[in-house]
């Protein structure tokens, strides 16, 4: 090799360098934005919100089959169902349960009264 060749292929080389420098420090300034973005107090919300429906979905996705209101998969209901009753046992809470459900069971069918006149 020539002189002039290896002084070509060091400036080759060199330059290679040179732009591989260049994109490096840019992608750690984006690196940074994203980060400093990620940690700004709406970006931690939605995630949060965003995992919570994400483990929601993934946990009680099965209570519910096609076919609307119906379509209730009891076997996987009932284990929730007896753990929040044996809690109202529990706690001596049965009376302002069934004003709860009383309320809930008005409020669903004002609700249903008012779709059917509605439609």
């Amino acid at each position: 090799m020539t002189k002039d060749a290896e002084s070509a292929a060091f400036d080759a080389d060199k330059q290679r360098l040179i732009r591989e420098g260049e994109l490096y420090r840019i992608k750690v300034v984006h690196s940074k934005a994203l980060v400093a973005n990620a940690l700004q107090p709406d970006a931690l919300f939605h995630g949060a919100v965003d995992h919570a429906v994400g483990l929601a979905q993934a946990r009680l996705g099965g209570l519910m089959q096609p076919g609307g209101l119906s379509g209730f998969n009891y076997r996987a209901l009932m284990p929730y169902a007896l753990t929040v009753g044996s809690f109202i046992a529990r706690k001596k809470l049965i009376k302002p349960a069934l004003g709860v459900a009383t309320v809930l069971g008005l409020g669903a069918a004002w609700l249903v009264r008012r779709n059917r006149a509605a439609g």
